[in-house]
């Protein structure tokens, strides 16, 4: 039933696409012509930038998790690999579903933990809320210093109060949260418990400052990336410019409709930098190129701890229907099988 829910939302979702397409495409001819002259010395250079920020990412995850889970902890390999593995989804996938996947990965590696399925997820949520600290600051800073146009302030400002309303919220939950067996209890009850453990990186300052610091590592990792990536595209513009296109590459893509939202991601990138004198159709070759960096990195190193995981594609698809009714934890057994559970060891 669900898959067919799904199914009804493509026709109107294309719909959608080509219709940004039709309003703002660029004159492709021009397109191609940009992508004739691209410095493939700049895009290594940001390919690699953008390496160093999924390594500092992750780091800033393994803080959390160290936080969340009882000993045996998996170690920062795995952690790496299962962080690969959801990059990978969300570059594939529409949907959040890497989110899913790199707790699926890591829950395939801690067999009988009762309630690490939602512990896990909570520690995704925390991870994802250190994001706050240096988009805030970033925005600041862009907002100080680059041409930002009206609609971008307001976008913005929506995601930034979303943003600030989850922090409160997991700072809430996490002051709530006990360490009392998990058994006997119902999945509803075994899940809010597990997801309020997922967020003790918030009652640690130290840890929480740890994390929040890898997190400012990688978005300044992304931000050069940005700039490195400008450079391959002869767009010779200082940081604050990078840093606005980074800002409005994340507002595009935090509700991915279709797979990277293609399309959006370039309109939205390429109608601020005309304020910077860069024609339309070369901003949105930048796009293009900017997203294929991002999503080679994603993909790249993906499918690499994907074989290492021994999963496939397919079973990706799956991960964002089964893994929410894993609450209970038996359904991960049941998927392992008594005999590969047991084999099984965090890291």
């Amino acid at each position: 039933m669900r898959r067919h829910w799904r199914a009804l939302l493509v026709l109107p979702v294309l719909a959608v696409a080509v219709a940004l397409f039709v309003w703002r495409g660029p004159n492709w001819h021009l397109v191609h012509d940009a992508f004739t002259i691209v410095r493939w010395e700049w895009v290594v250079a940001a390919i690699g930038l953008n390496l160093l920020s999924v390594l500092a990412r992750s780091l800033a995850w393994e803080t959390t998790i160290m936080q969340s889970l009882d000993p045996p902890r998996p170690r920062f390999p795995l952690v790496f690999s299962a962080f690969s593995v959801g990059l990978f989804a969300n570059a594939v996938l529409p949907g959040r579903v890497g989110e899913l996947a790199r707790v699926a990965v890591l829950r395939r590696r801690l067999p009988g933990r009762t309630g690490a399925t939602a512990t896990l997820i909570g520690s995704v949520v925390a991870h994802r809320i250190f994001d706050l600290f240096p988009i805030i600051t970033l925005v600041i800073w862009v907002i100080l210093t680059a041409k930002i146009p009206g609609w971008a302030v307001t976008s913005i400002g929506i995601v930034i109060g979303i943003g600030v309303f989850g922090l409160l919220a997991a700072i809430a939950l996490a002051r709530r949260q006990h360490r009392d067996p998990l058994d006997g209890l119902g999945p509803v009850r075994r899940l809010l418990i597990g997801g309020r453990r997922g967020l003790s990186v918030m009652q640690s300052p130290a840890a929480a400052t740890r994390a929040a610091s890898f997190q400012f590592v990688g978005w300044f990792c992304q931000l050069l990336a940005v700039w490195a990536a400008m450079r391959a595209f002869h767009i010779y513009e200082h940081l604050p410019a990078a840093g606005l296109v980074l800002v409005l590459i994340n507002v595009a893509t935090i509700f991915p409709l279709w797979p990277g939202n293609f399309g959006l991601v370039q309109i939205a990138i390429a109608l601020p930098l005309v304020n910077y004198g860069v024609d339309y159709a070369r901003g949105f070759a930048f796009g293009i190129g900017l997203q294929a960096i991002e999503a080679s990195v994603g993909v790249g190193v993906g499918l690499i701890f994907l074989a290492r995981e021994g999963l496939s594609y397919a079973m990706l698809k799956e991960m964002d229907e089964s893994l929410p009714d894993t609450s209970s934890e038996d359904a991960v057994e049941r998927e392992q099988g008594p005999g590969r559970a047991r084999a099984r060891s965090a890291g």
